[in-house]
């Protein structure tokens, strides 16, 4: 497919059909300090050598990510095997646009159709579409599929414990709806939603209850009970799993009924860079599948009856339903949906739980030896997997001691809960060594 750019004249004419001046005043949302930050200050006329020199010094002052990290919140290190980069580098892949033309796209297609299949296998769905931007927008997209469900439902129940981004970026999709009602639901002492909370305010006017598997602190919320709660109200259950790795040990929401379940897929192939790329998946129940948003690819068979692969459903705005598109998610960053694809196809069933029992033990060792000398505390009591709440004194003093030691001590809690003032939430994946463990534990210290 050709890529052509817009012309001057066709800029000229969208600024003057939504009224301003330029293009820079179509991102005045955005703080001028963080718009100042984007800049590169690199000179006109560089040659190769300057300009390579040029950003090797400004990659140089990124000193985090020569820091030993122990943060999670969304993002998780993991080891990538050198099969997914010698893959996704294959010029056919990595070229790739998002496939308009079927007839010509059979390969990026059948790619397409093997993630779908791991997604619907990884979350126990039974169907899986081509892939969102990430997990927040495939969360802010499964509720609006649940109000599209449920139109008559205006009121949607957000865990508190879901992650504070996620829940940001649901209140953005959701901006100016008529009628909707967003209400967040609290945590218990033990870091799962209060279901007590949940029973008193889950009524027939609920489209639906989103919670985190696992949720923001790491914790296994009680996922069985939630569900039998919501669906007896009426309500769909959504859940969103920003570290899929879990879901190696932990039932798939699909087990427990969850009518749609999303997640994040950074932790599958794909490295962290803070900003992205990361990847969506998104699933549901075939019931459900018009109310989809994205695009599903199709396996069928040609007039010869050999195998080929279709686009099936493409409800997007562009597309033949026009204003009734369910979503106007474009690219859908196919080469981080391919990682995910080689990533899980690699690890095999066996391999993704011995993965998961590698996490679930390294984080466990962890906090018993930061909590061991009793300066620090585990925070909630509920199971949980590769991360954990820890609580103690001078908190913040702590975490840039260890800054300065080179060593991410976790994410200070305090940005998105002001009732945790003292608390930190650590990750601890298979990365990290006994040795790793004991320069956070000494620089916790």
């Amino acid at each position: 497919m050709r890529f052509l750019p817009h012309t001057n004249a066709d800029i000229r004419s969208m600024l003057e059909a939504v009224g301003v001046a330029e293009v820079r005043d179509l991102f005045v949302d955005v703080p001028p300090e963080l718009r100042s930050r984007a800049a590169l200050n690199i000179a006109p006329g560089l040659s190769e050598l300057e300009l390579r020199t040029r950003l090797e010094a400004i990659a140089a002052r990124n000193q985090a990510a020569q820091q030993l990290c122990f943060a999670g919140a969304g993002a998780y290190p993991h080891f990538i095997p050198a099969v997914i980069d010698q893959i996704l580098q294959r010029a056919e892949f990595y070229s790739a646009y998002t496939p308009y033309q079927p007839e010509v796209s059979q390969g990026t297609l059948q790619a397409i159709f093997e993630f779908q299949s791991l997604v619907a296998m990884l979350l126990q769905m039974e169907v899986a579409n081509a892939s969102m931007y990430d997990g927040a927008s495939a969360t802010a997209e499964a509720v609006l599929m649940a109000l599209r469900i449920g139109p008559r439902r205006p009121r949607v129940i957000l865990s508190r414990a879901l992650h504070p981004q996620y829940r940001e970026v649901v209140r953005t999709y959701t901006t100016g709806a008529r009628e909707l009602e967003l209400v967040e639901a609290p945590f218990g002492t033990d870091g799962r939603t209060d279901g007590d909370w949940l029973a008193d305010n889950v009524n027939d006017r609920t489209a639906a209850v989103v919670v985190g598997h696992p949720n923001f602190f790491g914790v296994v919320e009680d996922l069985a009970a939630v569900a039998a709660l919501t669906h007896s109200r009426g309500a769909l259950l959504v859940t969103a799993t920003t570290e899929p790795v879990a879901l190696g040990v932990l039932k798939a929401p699909g087990a427990y009924g969850a009518d749609i379940a999303v997640a994040e897929g950074q932790s599958l192939g794909i490295p962290m860079s803070y900003g992205g790329p990361g990847v969506g998946l998104f699933a549901t129940r075939t019931a459900h599948v018009r109310m989809m948003p994205g695009r599903l690819v199709g396996e069928a068979a040609d007039g010869a009856g050999r195998r080929g692969y279709v686009l099936t459903l493409a409800t997007r705005e562009q597309h033949i339903r026009r204003e009734k598109a369910t979503s106007n998610i474009c690219t859908n960053q196919g080469l981080m949906a391919l990682a995910v694809t080689v990533y899980l196809s690699t690890l095999g069933k066996a391999g993704f739980h011995e993965l998961a029992i590698a996490n679930t033990a390294a984080a466990h060792r962890t906090a018993s030896r930061l909590t061991e000398s009793g300066k620090w505390q585990l925070q909630f009591r509920a199971p949980f997997f590769n991360e954990f709440v820890l609580t103690g004194a001078q908190v913040d003093a702590q975490w840039e001691s260890a800054r300065q030691q080179d060593v991410l001590a976790g994410v200070p809690l305090r940005r998105w809960y002001p009732e945790l003032p003292n608390s930190l939430l650590l990750c601890v994946t298979e990365l990290h060594a006994a040795a790793a463990v004991e320069r956070l534990v000494e620089a916790l210290s």
